[in-house]
Order: C-alpha cells, then structure tokens, then sequence
C-alpha cells in the first residue's frame, strides 16, 4: 500500500473532441497519459516554459500566486509522467515518461538552488496562518536543498539529483517488468478456491502457469496444501528484480549518502528524517524498536501456534518458513476461530467492492460519484468518477484497478492534478492490481482498496485549498497513511459490510457470525504482522543511516532478518531488490507504522457515536482532511482530538 505521485498543475493537451464532460481543465492530465509520447514530451517542455515564466514573474514582484503556479505545474507534470509510465500499455510512452521526468525533476533542481528566488520568497509577507506555514516550510526547504551553499557546492547537487532520478527510475522498472512465472503440476493448486483453479487450467503440456502479479501469488500463499508449492511461487516472489536491482540499489545508497553529507548531514536517514514529524533518525529507530519489543510477546505466541499447526501435517517440523504463515495463519483462523475466509470470499465480487466503497464514503461525507461515459482513459478497464457535493463539482477520480501487462504491480495512489480553489480540481488515480469482475476478493484486499481510496479521498477533499502548494496530501511524509489507514476500519463493520458485500450468487448480505469471526480471527497474527512491519522499517532506515561504501546489502537483511524479523532469512532470495519503497519511500518505511499509531487514535471518535455519525465525519474532515498541507500534522490531529495525539489507542488495539 503505497502513496505516490504528490505532484500539481493544470493540464495542457485538449481534450479529445466530445469526450469529456464541460468541466475546463479535467481530463486533459488523463489524455496526456493516453495520448502520444511526444504530446507527453511537448507537454513537460510547455510546462517548464511556463513554469521559469512565472518564476521570472516572481522574482519581479508578482504576488505569491506565480510561485504557487510554477511550482505546481512542474510538480503535476512530474506526477503525470509518474502515472504514464507506471500505466501505459506503449512501452514507448512509459519511455517517454521517463525522459520528461527527468526534464522537470532537473529544472525542480535548478529552482531549489535558485537564491533569487529564495530571497523572493523571504519577502512575501503572509496574510493567513495557512500561507505562514506554507513560506516556513518552503523556506525550509530551499535551504535543506542547499540554495545557500556556494557555486561548487549547488553544482554538486545538481548533478547528484539528476543521477538520483534516473538510477530510482530504474530501480522501478526493474520490478515493474520483472514478471516471473512459475509452472507447477494441478495438483499444487489444491485448495485453492474454485474461480482460481478455473482461471488457472494446465497448458498442452499438463502444466500450470502462476505469475508473481499479487492477484496469483498471494491466494496460492494462502490456501495451496503444497509446501512446494508455495515455496516455489514464495521464491519466485523474492527473486524479483534481481540481479539487475542489485548495484542499482547500490548506486542510489551511495548517491543519497554523498548528497546528504554534502548538504551535512550525518546520513541520507537524518537528511530524510529531518522534515518528518518524527524528526530525527535516532527517534525513527527508537520508535522501530518501541514497536518491534512492544510486539515481540505476541510474535512469538503467534509463532508457537503456527508452528503447532504446522506440525499437524509435517510431525518434527522445527520452524515456520516464510511461505507458510499466511497458509498455516489461514487454518488457525478456520479451525480455532470457525472463520473460513474462502467461505467469505464470494461476498466480495469485485465490481460491488468499489461499489461499496463509494457508497461508504459517500455517506460519511455527503458526497456523490458520478460516472463520466466516454472519458478519455489510458485502458479501457480504467473508470471515471466524478466526486461532487451538494451539485458542486470537488474533482476527478480514475479507478485502474486490475493487472496487465508493463503496469504497476503493487496498490498506490497517484496524482494527475492537485487542486487550487478558484483555478482548477484535483484530479487522482489508483492504480491496483485486483481480480476483474466478476472476480471474487480476499478480504484483506477489500481493506488495501479502502487504504487506497482513503489516499484518494485525502487529495479530492484536501485539494480546494487557497495555495496548490498545500493541496492534498501536502503533509509531513509521515502522516499521510493515517486518514488511509482511518478508512479500513470501515470493513471490520458487520453492517457497514452488509450494505455491499453480498454473494455473488444468491444476493444475500455477508451474515453478522461470519464478519464476528472475521473479527476475532483478524486478531491471530498480529505480533507477526508487526514485526515484519517492523523488519521492513528497520531495513529501510538502517540501509540508508550509514555510510554505504562496500555495503553488502543482502548481508545488512540477513542481519535485520535476526533482529526483528519473525521469520528465518532464506538463502538466495533477495525481497531488497524488489522492495519498492526503498525508491519511493527510501528511509522512511517506518512511517506505516507511525501513521497508525495515530489512526488508532483518531479512530476512537468514530467508535463512541457511530461510523457513520455526520457530526464526527464533518468535523474530522473540516480539521484534518480540507486544509490539506495547511497546518502541521500534528496540528491538524490536535484539532480534531481536542488534545495531542498519544500511543494509548494503539497499545489497547496491539494487546486486543
């Protein structure tokens, strides 16, 4: 579950001829990501012509809004390219994304060192609280970028950033286009639910084929009796991206050291740190092992029963491996719980899953998701929704949500548009990877779609702000999973989950014993869950707060895999070279965590009056999602809490 793309700016193509609704400005961003690569190309070039133009502007003494302008429109041209070459089906244009990306991102460079620009902008005198954080945190920003650095020095920077972008660019395609197939004999899908065996029948030469796309390899973790074959298709999961990802990975560590001890600071973790809530590297690894030895009581009775179970069927087993945690995790919850979760399955067909989640939403907050025929899209699987409130148009939302060929393969959300009041909507798209309707859903995936949908909602909502750049999301790095992971306690509810998950079959809604037993068998595997949280975390602060030089980066995990994580380090496997946040998030993975924490909290004002009570909905969205980036974070929270946000609520869930 993943944020990215955090980007603004209006957009320049037209809109195909009678395709869109008569809304100025939407859906332009969505026909770049369909159109041409040189439309994408000539549109990144046209955005940072206007965006040095307003730039000029303001360093003449235009108001705070050509700033505004110009950043935003190189930022949204960045999260576009982002969104093309995460999604195109032409390879070409995921090319072509590429090399615009790298266009803007060095022209964001050369501004970020700009100390005339600087010095405008330490001129501008706020008129509101929200534009004084905004300049306090710009500011920041210039100089964390080393705008008062000398000329060799800014020089250095640029030329490291330009190189910081490609080697990511890289490290993602790497796992984008490393698909790997397993073949495996009928009789190592036994177990599997029905619709899998179906979409999975043996070849000509009696074999089945199942890829490392999450909608295979995870349903085979949790329901083949085959050891093997969850070994094999475990393996081949964690071999993705490798060798190649191995001296990429490398490169970006050692950039990232050499940038941030250039702009001196200790390491690329107390450079990343420094912006976040949390604040320092040292505090991010405290907080990591608060966790991890907070969990470590419950991992380890998870752990005894698994390995219990385990021996039900293997006698003498000594260990749980990997790949049998989510198989032997899933019998504890039949067996002890009474929760079969492919019993569950057939009340999530996929097309009334987002159905659900649309009608949820929109009852919480008064909003309405009106389809848009005919929108220009970059698949034809892609659907567009139009969000509005009382009649008002609040933005666009592209719902990408099922695996092919050169997509994303993980679940994350993208900009295509950040919002500014009175100049144009937020746009956004989730890109995920779920079975098609008439598919049937794991409930696990159910939650990962409202997760997604809660990053979705966060940009629409918090993107009718004054500025484009407190639009959004625009908070500190480490609290945007809050209000995402807020929206997943949505589907614990037995009547919130009556109202759309109904079998596909007979129509009947979910029965109140099975999302009972849902909920108690949800409970089993939380300190395990944790602690891979934990070891993730821990992996990727630790690679990053240190110097990398000669750095053998699959030691460092079979080290941290001792430390934290639950499960034993398998030889010749390599999950760093396919472990995305280590591009996108870098040394801040621990931020899952934190943000839950503070979900947990925030969670309890819902619990007492109802989910669906309005007063709380309306209150929470009016202190924490509307002013997108216009507070800090912890502001924000201590609005709508009434006081400071504290552990108290986790640890009451964490000991549930």
């Amino acid at each position: 579950m993943e944020l990215a793309g955090d980007g603004r700016f209006e957009g320049e193509a037209a809109i195909r001829a009678g395709a869109e609704a008569p809304v100025a400005g939407l859906g332009a961003a969505a026909a770049l990501v369909a159109g041409r690569p040189d439309d994408l190309m000539a549109a990144c070039r046209e955005a940072a012509e206007r965006a040095r133009a307003d730039v000029r502007r303001f360093k003449s003494g235009a108001g705070l809004e050509a700033y505004d302008e110009a950043f935003a429109a190189l930022n949204d041209a960045t999260a576009r390219a982002e969104v093309a070459r995460n999604a195109s089906t032409d390879p070409a244009v995921r090319e072509a994304a590429e090399r615009a990306d790298q266009l803007v991102q060095k022209l964001l460079t050369e501004l970020a060192l700009d100390r005339e620009l600087y010095e405008a902008l330490q001129r501008v005198e706020p008129d509101d609280e929200a534009t004084r954080h905004y300049l306090r945190r710009d500011l920041r920003e210039f100089r964390r970028a080393g705008v008062d650095r000398d000329d060799a020095t800014r020089a250095k920077v640029k030329e490291l950033n330009e190189e910081l972008v490609r080697l990511g660019q890289e490290f993602s395609r790497n796992i984008r286009d490393d698909v790997r197939r397993v073949r495996l004999d009928p009789a190592g899908l036994e177990g599997l639910p029905d619709d899998y065996r179906r979409a999975h029948a043996p070849g000509p030469d009696g074999k089945v084929t199942v890829t490392t796309d999450h909608p295979d390899v995870f349903p085979l973790l949790t329901y083949a009796k085959s050891g093997a074959a969850r070994e094999a298709a475990w393996r081949a999961f964690n071999v993705r991206a490798y060798p190649q990802n191995l001296p990429v990975l490398a490169r970006l560590l050692e950039k990232r050291h050499e940038l941030a001890t250039l702009l001196g600071h200790r390491s690329w973790a107390a450079y990343v740190t420094e912006n976040k809530m949390i604040g320092t590297a040292a505090a991010a690894a405290a907080f990591i092992d608060r966790i991890a030895r907070a969990a470590e009581a419950r991992a380890a009775s998870d752990l005894a029963a698994l390995l219990e179970r385990k021996r039900q069927d293997e006698p003498g087993a000594k260990v749980i491996q990997p790949w049998d945690s989510a198989y032997y995790a899933d019998r504890i919850k039949a067996e002890r719980y009474r929760f079969d979760s492919q019993a569950a399955r057939p009340y999530f067909e996929s097309s009334r899953v987002l159905q659900g989640v649309l009608d949820v939403t929109a009852r919480l907050f008064g909003l309405e998701y009106r389809a848009v025929p005919g929108a220009t899209v970059w698949h034809p699987s892609v659907q567009v929704r139009d969000v509005t409130e009382d009649g008002a148009m609040l933005g666009r939302i592209y719902l990408d949500l099922h695996p092919r060929e050169g997509k994303y393969n993980h679940a994350a959300q993208f900009t295509l548009t950040s919002g500014r009041r009175g100049a144009r909507l937020p746009e956004g798209a989730l890109l995920c990877n779920f079975p098609p309707a008439p598919g049937l859903m794991e409930h696990s995936e159910v939650t990962t779609l409202f997760h997604e949908f809660g990053h979705l909602l966060h940009h629409v909502l918090g993107g009718q702000t004054r500025w484009a750049g407190l639009s959004g999301v625009r908070t500190e790095w480490d609290f945007v999973e809050a209000p995402s992971q807020l929206l997943e306690e949505w589907v614990k509810d037995a009547q919130v989950l009556r109202t759309f998950a109904r079998h596909h079959e007979s129509d009947e809604p979910i029965p109140i014993d099975t999302v009972e037993r849902l909920r108690a068998a949800d409970e089993f595997g939380k300190g395990v869950m944790v602690r891979r949280q934990m070891f993730l975390a821990a992996t990727s602060l630790q690679m990053h707060d240190r110097d990398p030089r000669g750095l053998d980066s699959t030691a460092l995990v079979r080290e941290l895999h001792a430390g934290y994580s639950p499960f034993p380090h398998v030889p010749d496997t390599y999950f760093h070279c396919s472990f995305g946040h280590l591009e996108s998030y870098t040394a801040a993975y621990y931020t899952y965590m934190w943000s839950l924490v503070i979900a947990k909290d925030l969670f309890q004002q819902f619990e007492r009056p109802g989910l669906f009570d309005r007063g709380v909905a309306d209150r929470y969205r009016r202190a924490v999602l509307d002013p997108g980036g216009g507070k800090p974070a912890a502001a924000l929270v201590e609005e709508f809490l009434g006081r400071p946000y504290d552990f108290r609520a986790y640890q009451e869930w964490l000991a549930r």
